[in-house]
């Protein structure tokens, strides 16, 4: 079966992992299946998760072809330690993240996610919760105006607020075009831009609609509270604001981030680090790979190792 959706350093993420026969590996962000395969033809088993119940008919393939070492647990990166646990495996060898939206969604009108395709002002990953129409025709401008700023690094996040409120008086928002031409006439129009105006804008109600970063912050604690000692952690991202939660993390678990005043109090308790990284910074994709597949242009990769030290529970915001 095609596959709809490309993953992304591959190579590099099997490298990271380094699945072997009788390993375990969840694959967080199962998608069209990608990973997974690739995992599976090295003889591991994989446990894939996704919280998008349009994904079923891939994971029947890929079940037909792995009856025995591939099964699908629908749930979000923070119901990873539950699946696991329901999945009845003992130890956990590897989890790989593919963070944010996939070709896929994108390319399906009916969900909402695209500025380029009429379709119902959705954008939700999964069947549950509240909808990109629900945000824009109920949220206030100042929470507006945050999440633009602060998910999509929109510079007028203020002026597109107060054009969404304007318009909704007279009409509620229900079509992604319909959203799109608004932003678009807020913010001025076109005028050769190398993006589409409204571009920052579905991709922060996108972020809202999901909790992508609070699920990919519950997703890493996951992962470190349920690997085993000497199990692989690799991590894809596509947005600076996920890269810098997913190194964040990292630097902390592996005891690498930046110490207090020399004249602060003695810590009472000094934390072992959970993690220790697999390789230092970030991998990003070579040229080979980017003139096959354009999406790989701001992908990131990092990687780590679990330690066996216990976790260290919550990240902050």
């Amino acid at each position: 079966m095609t596959s709809p959706h490309a993953p992304v350093l591959i190579a590099e993420v099997l490298d990271a992992l380094a699945p072997r026969k009788g390993d375990v590996i969840i694959d967080a962000t199962f998608g069209a299946g990608g990973y997974t395969r690739a995992i599976l033809k090295t003889g591991a088993t994989v446990v894939a998760l996704d919280r998008d119940p349009t994904v079923q008919v891939h994971a029947d393939a890929v079940a037909n072809d792995y009856p025995e070492t591939f099964r699908l647990i629908r749930t979000p990166f923070s119901g990873l330690s539950d699946a696991f646990a329901q999945s009845g495996e003992v130890k956990l060898d590897g989890v790989v993240f593919d963070i944010g939206v996939s070709s896929m969604q994108l390319d399906q009108a009916e969900r909402g996610f695209s500025f380029m395709r009429d379709g119902p002002l959705d954008m939700r990953m999964s069947d549950e919760g509240v909808t990109a129409a629900d945000i824009v025709n109920s949220w206030d401008h100042g929470p507006l105006a945050h999440i633009f700023k602060l998910y999509g690094d929109e510079r007028q996040s203020g002026r597109v607020a107060t054009a969404i409120l304007r318009r909704r008086v007279e009409q509620p928002f229900s079509r992604t075009l319909d959203l799109a031409e608004v932003v678009e006439k807020a913010l001025g129009g076109r005028r050769g831009a190398a993006i589409h105006p409204a571009t920052r804008v579905f991709q922060a109600l996108r972020i809202a609609v999901n909790d992508e970063l609070g699920e990919l912050r519950a997703g890493l604690e996951a992962a470190e509270a349920t690997l085993a000692p000497g199990g692989r952690l690799a991590v894809v991202t596509f947005h600076s604001l996920e890269d810098r939660i997913v190194k964040a993390f990292l630097t902390e678990r592996t005891g690498n981030a930046p110490g207090g005043s020399r004249h602060a109090p003695v810590a009472v308790e000094t934390r072992k680090p959970s993690f220790t990284l697999s390789f230092k910074g970030a991998v990003e994709a070579g040229e080979a790979e980017l003139a096959a597949n354009p999406r790989a242009r701001s992908a990131k990769l990092r990687a780590a190792v679990r330690t066996d030290a216990a976790p260290w529970g919550r990240i902050a915001a």
